[in-house]
């Protein structure tokens, strides 16, 4: 049953992740990793290597550090940062839709 959480979907984030998502710096997460204070499992993506953490470990850290009120904070601008990144490929989407159509219309000399 010890292995199961590694399992499991959403419990675990790699360390750069944890570090865009939760505020903190990757030595903060390195620092921890060699406490004690976070479990880890070091994985290879592309030949290079990352470590996954327990988001669990990761929350109770940036509490430690950025006390609950910044925990907060940085989920509103994590969750900003997401619909922002959505929002501008979205824009992309419809510009090149918009680009398409115009181009179908005086190809075809179809009036609106």
């Amino acid at each position: 049953m010890s292995g199961s959480i590694w399992q499991q979907q959403g419990a675990t984030l790699s360390h750069k992740n944890a570090c865009k998502e939760y505020g903190l710096t990757e030595q903060q997460i390195i620092d921890a990793i060699r406490n004690g204070k976070l479990q880890y499992k070091q994985n290879y993506a592309h030949g290079n290597p990352y470590y996954r953490v327990l988001r669990k470990e990761v929350e109770s850290l940036a509490q430690d550090i950025l006390g609950k009120d910044g925990i907060k904070e940085q989920a509103v601008k994590h969750e900003l940062a997401s619909i922002n990144r959505e929002i501008n490929s979205l824009k992309r989407k419809l510009s090149t839709l918009e680009k398409k159509k115009k181009a179908l219309l005086e190809k075809h000399e179809i009036k609106k």
